[in-house]
């Protein structure tokens, strides 16, 4: 079983800068950070697997980063220059099965505003 939350969330002006966090009970499978804005379905912003690989999607490459930490079970998402097509709740997300992943925090809000 594993367990994750994420922290980090909060209202930031566009233009800005936020760092978010997910803590786990276990880091032994692929990790993920998706998002889902008012009225939208939910998107995919990255993905890092076990062995460090990441994907993103095309919205947040050059401002968004993943990285994980296994030593501390913690997954993190670096996201810069934020726009306010950013605001959305974000969740990350353990264990890859198939294109959706087993394991779901409660999510997090971030909220941009110009």
């Amino acid at each position: 079983q594993v367990r994750l939350k994420e922290s980090g969330g909060d209202s930031v002006q566009a233009g800005g800068s936020r760092k978010l966090s997910c803590g786990a009970s276990k880091m032994l499978c692929g990790r993920a950070w998706y998002r889902q804005a008012p009225g939208k379905e939910r998107e995919l912003v990255a993905r890092i697997s076990s062995d460090l690989s990441t994907t993103y999607t095309d919205s947040v490459k050059g401002r968004f980063t993943i990285s994980r930490d296994n030593a501390k079970k913690t997954l993190y998402l670096e996201m810069k220059s934020l726009r306010v097509d950013d605001t959305a709740m974000s969740y990350c997300a353990a264990c890859r099965s198939g294109i959706d992943y087993n394991y779901w925090g409660q999510g997090t809000q971030v909220t941009v505003s110009s």
